[in-house]
Formats: structure tokens, C-alpha cells, sequence
């Protein structure tokens, strides 16, 4: 009797102070649908909700959910009405949060919750269902605070100016590059005293921006996201730039292409690290300046890569990152929306064509001054404005 006594206080102590002790699920009770698909860009948009979401830089939308994410909570939404579907949340902070790995299944990928361990880390990651809100994955990256998460295919990116790393569905590591922080294996990373200022993902590839002590330019890297080992990075190339304050803006099959100052242009290297092309920027030099987090503001609709470079948004050929054309006085990247692209502007949503950028016309909507960053579920357009998710429906 007094042995059961003591398992049991002992288990009782293993619960008060284990993370399921001070987490609250409360998953969807039925699978959350999307809402309608859009046939056709209106004429006129109307708010239809708002939430605050301060974990999140631009819209999530994983699945048939919008996820917003404030405090230590996370919230799956109807994305035509806001409201809350499934939510989790712990008593700790939320570092950032994201979608990722599309096909992972019929959940329609998974929404990734990485929270704070303690003031210098953000090493507790948990995977959601988008569509039910399910706890289906938990994971202890090592990066620090400020790391963003950027996707593509089956890979997602946490980065890091020392260190960064990459993960796949089943939240395995693929790929640890930098300094890292408890290596098994000394000597296996090519350029651990180097800083990332800025990393971009595509495909199975990762473009970084590196700055190395003793080198008079910045540096230009292309490794394998998802290499035999995780340990022992594939280099595919790594060469000097002609000159510093550079940003790795996308990566394409064939393609990484990479801004510089002084004047404004944009390098183009093919995989084996030869430059293949050199285009002129009608942008500021003050533009290009090492992105938040690491990671270049883009988005990638219909084959394309717009990237907003903090007064405009340029449009760039999705193989080969050409530029094609370039939208001023833009406040963030381009969405697809019906057969569209839409930017956001000062005073609304400039619609273009998709192939040509021709302008279609101004869907008014009245926020504040700042930057906006988009995404599109269905017939709802969503606005990030600093701490907050916007939906826009139309009229």
C-alpha cells in the first residue's frame, strides 16, 4: 500500500511539472471545410474579421485554416468567418509559427508551432493538423530567438544567423549547417565562424548569404536541404560576391539569384556556381539591407517570384529568376487571386495581370500605414498589419 501511494505521488509530480501539465488542446470537433473559391476578382472588398496574431509575420494558411498565433496560443479559424475551429496552447512563448509540408496528408499538411524553452533558445516545436488542430509531431530544434520558418516541398527552414537547420515532415533533422550548438561530429561544417544574413529555400536546395571573418565581400552558398547525412553539409558551391550588403532572394530547380548594392542588381547563378546572368534593379540601394530573420520577403504564385524590397515589389520568372516587371510604391510581395495577381498598395490592393503586370485596376480598403503582407483562401484575402490578421471578403 505504501509503495502505490508513492507511484502515485510520484506520478503526480512527473504531471505537474511535464509539458502536458500546462498545455491546453482543444481540437475541432468536426474537420474545418474551406471557404468558397473565388471565380472572379470583385469590385470591392469588405472586412469581414480580424484577429490578433503577433507570432506571425504574414498570413498562415495551412490546409483549409487560417492559423493566427498571439501569447502561447494557437488558433485554427473559418476562414470565412474567424471563427475559432481548434486551439492549443502552452504557458510559454511562441517563437514563431508556420505552415508547412503540404502533402504530409489528408490534414493538408501542418501548422508548426515553435515555442520558447527558455530565454536563449526556441527549442519546443509541435506539429498541428491545420484542419482539426491534432497534436500529430513535437520536436527539440536549436535555434535562437528571432528564427523564421520559410517552406518548399518537403523541406522547411529554420534559420539562424549562427546557426540554422532544416527539417522534413516527420520533423527529422536533414540538415544542420553553422555553429552548431552540441556537435557529434567535430569538423563537419565547412564555415562554422561565418554569419547568415540572409537564407532563401527551393526545392531541395538552400541559398545563404554568408559573412566570413578575414573576406573583404560577402560569400554566396547552395547546400542540399535534405542531404545522406545532416551532420556533413552538400556543398554544391560556395564563392565570393563582388561586393557586400547582398540578399539571396530565391532558388529555383536550376537557378539562385542574389541582389547587390551599389549599383542595384541582381546576380543569377545556375547550381555549379557559375554566374549565368546579371540584371540592373530600379530599387534604392537602401533596399537592400539584410531581411528580418534571415529571410527575404517573397511569395511564389503561378511559377513566379515576387519579392518586395521595401518599396517595391519585383516580379521574377520562376526558373529562371529573371526579373519581369516591378510594381512601385508596393507595401509587400504579390498573392494569386482568382485569375490575378493583387499587391498591396497604399489605400488598397492593386490588381495585375499575372503575365504582363499589366495594371487592372484598385480594390479600395482603408488600413494604417505600414507594411502588408497577403495570402488568399478561397474568396478570402488576408492582410498581416503588424500584430494583426485581416480577412477580406468580397462585397
Amino acid at each position: 500500500m505504501a509503495l502505490t501511494v508513492v507511484l502515485i505521488g510520484v506520478g503526480v509530480v512527473l504531471w505537474v511539472t511535464s509539458d502536458a501539465a500546462h498545455t491546453s488542446s482543444r481540437p475541432a470537433a468536426e474537420p474545418i471545410t474551406p471557404p468558397p473559391g473565388v471565380t472572379g476578382v470583385p469590385a470591392l472588398v469588405t472586412e469581414a474579421w480580424r484577429a490578433p496574431s503577433g507570432a506571425t509575420v504574414a498570413p498562415v494558411v495551412a490546409g483549409p485554416a487560417v492559423v493566427t498565433a498571439d501569447g502561447g496560443r494557437v488558433v485554427g479559424r473559418d476562414a470565412a468567418t474567424g471563427e475559432e475551429r481548434w486551439s492549443y496552447e502552452r504557458d510559454r512563448p511562441l517563437c514563431t509559427v508556420a505552415a508547412g509540408f503540404p502533402r504530409a496528408d489528408s490534414g493538408r499538411g501542418r501548422v508548426l508551432a515553435l515555442y520558447a524553452g527558455d530565454a536563449e533558445w526556441c527549442s519546443e516545436l509541435t506539429s498541428l493538423r491545420p484542419d482539426t488542430g491534432e497534436r500529430v509531431g513535437a520536436s527539440n530544434p536549436d535555434v535562437r530567438p528571432g528564427t523564421r520558418f520559410a517552406a518548399a516541398g518537403s523541406s522547411v527552414v529554420a534559420t539562424g544567423a549562427a546557426y540554422l537547420e532544416v527539417m522534413r515532415s516527420d520533423l527529422v533533422k536533414t540538415l544542420e549547417y553553422g555553429d552548431v550548438p552540441a556537435p557529434v561530429q567535430v569538423g563537419q561544417q565547412p564555415r562554422p565562424h561565418c554569419t547568415h544574413a540572409s537564407t532563401a529555400i527551393g526545392g531541395d536546395r538552400l541559398g545563404i548569404v554568408e559573412r566570413c571573418p578575414g573576406e573583404g565581400s560577402d560569400r554566396l552558398t547552395l547546400v542540399a536541404a535534405d542531404g545522406d547525412d545532416a551532420e556533413s553539409p552538400e556543398v554544391d558551391f560556395s564563392t565570393p560576391l563582388p561586393g557586400g550588403s547582398a540578399v539571396v532572394v530565391a532558388v529555383s530547380a536550376e537557378r539562385v539569384a542574389v541582389a547587390l548594392p551599389g549599383p542595384p542588381r541582381l546576380l543569377v547563378y545556375d547550381h555549379a556556381g557559375r554566374q549565368v546572368a546579371e540584371h540592373p534593379l530600379d530599387v534604392p540601394d537602401a533596399d537592400l539591407t539584410d531581411p528580418p530573420g534571415g529571410l527575404p520577403t517573397t511569395t511564389a504564385p503561378d511559377q513566379q517570384v515576387t519579392w518586395w524590397t521595401g518599396s517595391r515589389t519585383i516580379v521574377l520568372d520562376g526558373r529562371e529568376l529573371a526579373p519581369r516587371w516591378t510594381v512601385p510604391d508596393a507595401l509587400g510581395p504579390a498573392v494569386a487571386y482568382a485569375d490575378a495577381l493583387v499587391v498591396p498598395v497604399p489605400g488598397g490592393l492593386r490588381v495585375l495581370h499575372p503575365g504582363s503586370g499589366a495594371d487592372l485596376g484598385t480594390l479600395p480598403v482603408d488600413r494604417p500605414p505600414g507594411p502588408v503582407r497577403l495570402a488568399a483562401l478561397g474568396e478570402v484575402l488576408l492582410e498581416q498589419r503588424a500584430g494583426d490578421v485581416v480577412a477580406l471578403r468580397p462585397v
